[in-house]
Parts: C-alpha cells; structure tokens; sequence
C-alpha cells in the first residue's frame, strides 16, 4: 500500500483550509485518513502552519511521501521560518480592560453593569413641605381647616370640604 502525506481540503467555496493527513494513496483527496498530524490555513494572516513534527517524522521513515505542498510546508515548519499568528485575547481580558477603561473596578459589588439612577425625591416630603409653606402665609390666629377625608378611590369628601368652606368665609 503506498502511503502519502497530503492535504485534506476543508472549509467553504473560496475559504479553504487544509488539514495535513497520512492517507491511502488510492483513496479520495478529502475522503477517510490514516491520521491527521497537522492543519494548514493559508487564508489568515499570518498563515496557520501547526504540523506535529514527531508523527511526520514517524511517517517518513515508515516510507510515506509527501506530495510537493506538504514537503514546502514542512520545511518551513522544521525551518522555523513560519511567522506565528498572536493569539487572540479571552473574553474576560477584554471585558476587563473595557471595565477599566470605562473607570469602573471588576469587583464591583453590586454585580451590575450600568450605574443606578438617582431616585426622585419622595412624594411625601413634598406633601410635608406644602403645608409647613401654608402655615407661614397664614395668619398665626387662623385656625387650619382639618384634611379632608379620603374614600377608598381618592376622592375627597364633599361635606368635609364644603363645612371648611363655610368657616372660612364666617371668619372673613
């Protein structure tokens, strides 16, 4: 059986990338392999050349051959002549440095992500100022009606307030 080191082609209509196989020299070019030993992704840049050298060797002197693109790829590999690609930041690093950019530190207790709204001043001390404003205008010898009643949908008592009417306008 004559054995071949070559490339498997893999990957989309123009985005290709190879995988480095030991494979039957009869067999299909991307059909079953005896081992995979490497990958070749000749469309990043740089390009991706990561070839087990051990296994290749083991092959070689088995008596496989490589075609002509597997020989060129392994020199350079063996060569060292293969620039290698920076490996790309995790997503916590680059969370991280977003966090600390933004002047926040990571160990934020809360958990949260945006800062809290402030909240609106209460509507009680709004209603507890308004009569404290009243009382300042009124005369100190005037007497201040009582609150009107409330029913249980909000709505004031007519006989409450009309009573308060009326002393109001006996005093005048």
């Amino acid at each position: 059986m004559a054995v071949k080191i070559r490339l498997k082609r893999m990957g989309k209509i123009r985005a290709p990338f190879y995988r480095v196989v030991v494979m039957d020299s009869r067999t299909k070019r991307d059909g079953r392999a005896i081992e995979e030993i490497g990958k070749y992704h000749p469309t990043e840049e740089p390009s991706l050349i990561d070839i087990d050298l051990d296994r290749a060797n083991y092959w070689l002197s088995q008596g496989a051959q490589p075609t002509e693109a597997v020989a060129a790829l392994l020199k350079k590999y063996e060569e060292g002549t293969v620039r290698v690609k920076e490996p790309k930041p995790s997503k916590k690093d680059l969370y991280e440095a977003a966090v600390a950019a933004a002047g926040k530190s990571a160990d934020d207790a809360s958990g949260a992500t945006t800062p809290r709204k402030k909240a609106a001043p209460k509507k009680e001390e709004a209603v507890a100022e308004a009569p404290a404003e009243a009382s300042a205008e009124a005369p100190a010898d005037a007497e201040v009606a009582p609150a009107a009643d409330t029913d249980s949908s909000g709505a004031a008592s007519e006989s409450v307030s009309s009573d308060a009417d009326d002393a109001a306008k006996d005093e005048a």
